[in-house]
């Protein structure tokens, strides 16, 4: 049997397999508010194989999106809209489905991204202010975000909290912390974005703080048997910012926590990184994460785009899963084809069973 294909285990949750749908921005919903278009969407992703969905960044407050078209779980509106695509999507799915809780802090107030993603002046009508751990904008001639107050520290906590609440009533199957790609728990984690001089910024034991914080507090209300897991950049890619070394204490401080998985991403922060990028250009900060840690799964990502490759991660033991983002939006049955590939199977819905091919007949547990 091949690696990729077994069973995992986070929390008591078992995946029938390695296979992942990363969390994706569609820039697609209204005042926070899920649409017909995520139904589409997320059913066609139900469909894939996988052996999890998450679903993408859900801002826990109005100012944490991204933009104006990002998803929300912050009141019974969002909450209500999010219920209806769920409810549609488990109608013909029984996919493990879990959503990733974020702020995008100084990254929000920004265009969609196919008309460009820059950001929008908080005093035109989609624009709002931003905050951040310290004023500090991303790029120049960006308006500077506000430096977070204690009193603002606290409310975003609680938003966290109070968006995993919502979660848990939705029936969601796992929760994943946004941690990665320069958003707001980042900010806080890198010494580039992060120049506060209190209990929060500073050493590396402040600047995590905040993570660890909205990590336990998420914990605490979600259902202990569902997983809490977390997404990281485990680099800046930039001389003095965030790094491997320190990510790996963050890890390990993660697991001590009871923190159910570590899904390993990188970049984001700082327009000055340098990333050499090409096929797992992210798999050694992966690998390097998981060789410290006791065994908290980690999930690795980044163009890894053959079934081939993703089995060999695996059994080289540089991670535990594999999740796919672009390469599944283009080819959103990857994991037949990397089933077919690998000689593995997966059950698709029963309205399938008959474009398998003839040469793959055994690929479908009927």
């Amino acid at each position: 049997m091949s690696k990729l294909f077994t069973p995992l285990k986070l929390a008591d949750l078992e995946l029938p397999n390695r296979v992942i749908v990363a969390p994706m921005c569609m820039y697609s919903a209204e005042h926070g508010k899920m649409t017909d278009w995520h139904i589409q969407h997320l059913g066609s992703l139900s469909q894939s194989g996988a052996g999890m969905l998450i679903i993408e960044a859900s801002a826990v407050e109005p100012q944490g999106r991204i933009s104006y078209g990002d998803v929300g779980l912050w009141d019974d509106l969002t909450e209500q809209a999010m219920g209806r695509v769920l409810e549609s999507v488990r109608r013909y799915s029984d996919i493990p489905i879990g959503v990733q809780l974020g702020h995008a802090g100084r990254k929000a107030s920004c265009e969609v991204s196919w008309k460009g993603g820059a950001q929008i002046d908080p005093n035109h009508e989609l624009g709002w202010q931003t905050i951040a751990p310290s004023d500090i904008p991303v790029n120049k001639g960006d308006t500077p975000p506000l430096a977070m107050t204690l009193e603002d520290i606290e409310a975003v906590k609680t938003n966290f909290v109070s968006a995993a609440q919502r979660a848990a009533k939705l029936g969601l199957d796992a929760i994943e912390i946004h941690g990665a790609h320069g958003y707001l728990l980042h900010q806080f984690l890198s010494p580039l974005s992060n120049r506060r001089d209190d209990e929060y910024g500073g050493s590396l034991e402040n600047r995590m703080r905040f993570v660890l914080e909205v990590f336990e507090g998420i914990r605490e209300v979600f259902p202990k048997e569902k997983p809490v897991g977390i997404r990281i950049s485990a680099s800046d890619w930039v001389d003095g910012g965030w790094d491997i070394a320190q990510s790996i204490e963050l890890a390990k401080a993660l697991e001590e926590r009871g923190c159910s998985y570590i899904h390993v991403s990188s970049g984001g922060l700082s327009a000055a990184q340098k990333i050499d990028i090409g096929p797992g250009y992210q798999l050694k900060c992966a690998h390097q994460i998981k060789a410290a840690l006791e065994q908290m799964p980690v999930i690795a990502v980044g163009l890894i785009t053959d079934a081939h490759q993703a089995e060999s991660i695996l059994i080289s033991g540089q991670a535990d899963a594999i999740a796919l983002a672009r390469g599944i939006l283009y080819d959103p049955r990857w994991a037949w084809h990397a089933a077919a590939a690998l000689g593995e199977h997966v059950t698709p819905a029963p309205q399938y069973l008959r474009c398998a091919p003839h040469n793959a007949k055994d690929l479908f547990n009927a």
